[in-house]
């Protein structure tokens, strides 16, 4: 049985500097490097170095980028039967400049990934519906996302949502057919319409999401750890992490999502547990 399936991958294209540009400036970097990413591609890549069956549904294109990126998923153990290449648009990029705080600034063109549709979905059904967890986010189209959850929800599919990039119209289903609904503060403030600035201006946060369907809510909340909820306990809990020096932020959010979907019951988390996916996510890291 497959462990799980996956949405999204972009080529990454990375300048690392000692601060971030102000607009309008010029500055000088001191590395320029060409890897790969995308949540979806971070997360299939994570939860397969730490053990799962994984497989990853999405679409490239049919370009040098597309050919490293499958190459590179299949030297990662991802099984690509889905993987899909297009004529019709590039692989999905994204320009991204570090700090040497490991802080970033990303643009994101997504190319193919947009082009993953509902047909594409039915081809892989077969996979998805066998998989123990599916994880999925909002780098593909929504509409395409939705379907997959609807496919994996049917099936009796622990489903693990990342709403990023986050849309403040999300559609209300995607909070139903959601096991786990994982997102960072700012994508909870768009969510919301509540601000974040602290872990209990998020258990506030997490309970607004909880009531819209979702059975587990975590916010995550960078150094400060994060904050989760669920139906069967529904008050909020801070769940505080070790400090660490940040390298880059970059994968973080959706590297997050990936230990997490290891959980032997996606559904009915423990907070034990949760205390120890920011140690996976730092040693992936680094």
């Amino acid at each position: 049985m497959d462990k799980g399936a996956w949405w999204a991958m972009v080529c990454r294209v990375a300048d690392l500097t000692s601060r971030l540009p102000k607009t309008g400036e010029t500055i000088h970097g001191h590395k320029f490097f060409i890897g790969f990413g995308g949540k979806g591609a971070n997360q299939c890549v994570q939860a397969a170095r730490l053990g799962a069956k994984t497989s990853m549904v999405c679409k490239v294109g049919k370009d040098s980028f597309g050919n490293d990126y499958i190459e590179n998923l299949k030297q990662n153990g991802i099984s690509t039967e889905f993987t899909y290449q297009t004529k019709d648009a590039a692989t999905g990029a994204a320009s991204i400049i570090v700090d040497n705080e490991g802080q970033n600034i990303i643009v994101i063109v997504a190319g193919a990934n947009l082009l993953l549709n509902t047909e594409d979905l039915r081809e892989a059904a077969s996979t998805i519906s066998r998989a123990k967890v599916m994880i999925c986010q909002l780098e593909v189209t929504p509409a395409t996302s939705l379907e997959a959850l609807r496919i994996a929800h049917s099936n009796g599919v622990k489903t693990l949502f990342n709403p990023a990039p986050a849309i403040a119209d999300l559609d209300p289903e995607f909070y139903t057919l959601s096991d786990v609904f994982c997102c960072n503060e700012s994508e909870a403030e768009i969510l919301t319409g509540l601000e974040v600035g602290s872990p209990t201006d998020a258990g506030k946060a997490a309970l607004a999401l909880l009531e819209r369907g979702c059975q587990v809510v975590i916010i995550t909340l960078g150094a400060e750890g994060c904050v989760m909820l669920s139906q069967t306990e529904p008050v909020p809990k801070h769940i505080p992490t070790e400090k660490v020096k940040a390298v880059d932020t970059t994968p973080t959010v959706g590297l997050y999502t990936s230990p997490l979907s290891l959980s032997e019951s996606v559904s009915s988390i423990k907070l034990e547990s949760v205390k120890l996916y920011p140690y996976y996510l730092y040693s992936f890291i680094h």
